[in-house]
């Protein structure tokens, strides 16, 4: 399966931030869609990091409440890990779980087209290995 296929199930709206937008910004915008991350984006397609609650609650952890007011761009991941629209469901799995990481933006001809989660990956294997289940019961039981 391609992440093409699961951007095509679960949309391919993606939440966004400016680098200078405030952390108190981003966490109504994380409560507001109900999500665990957002990318951090000059403008709405190329990417200049990503920032999740996790990055959130450790820096508000090492510098208390004033981080609330710092821009996004203070405790934002620069170096953000990406997969094509083409790219396997399989292989993205095995990036996701040897770098733990659980939101990866998708990129299209260097563009931002959707987001995939962790949970959107083992919700398309579980989907995967149900569809293989029931073809090999309904080819036993021919």
């Amino acid at each position: 399966m391609l992440i093409g296929t699961i951007l095509r199930s679960k949309g391919s709206e993606v939440a966004t931030v400016p680098p200078d937008a405030t952390v108190r910004e981003l966490l109504a915008q994380l409560a507001e869609w109900n999500i665990g991350a957002v990318v951090v984006c000059d403008d709405d397609s190329v990417i200049a990091g990503i920032v999740s609650e996790r990055d959130v609650v450790r820096r508000l952890n090492d510098t208390g409440p004033a981080i609330l007011d710092a821009p996004v761009s203070e405790i934002m991941t620069a170096e953000v890990r990406t997969c094509q629209i083409d790219a396997n469901v399989d292989e993205l799995r095995r990036t996701m779980t040897t770098h733990r990481i659980r939101h990866v933006p998708v990129i299209d001809a260097g563009r931002l087209v959707g987001i995939v989660s962790i949970g959107d990956v083992v919700k398309s294997t579980i989907e995967q290995l149900e569809t293989e289940k029931a073809s090999l019961v309904d080819y036993l039981h021919r």
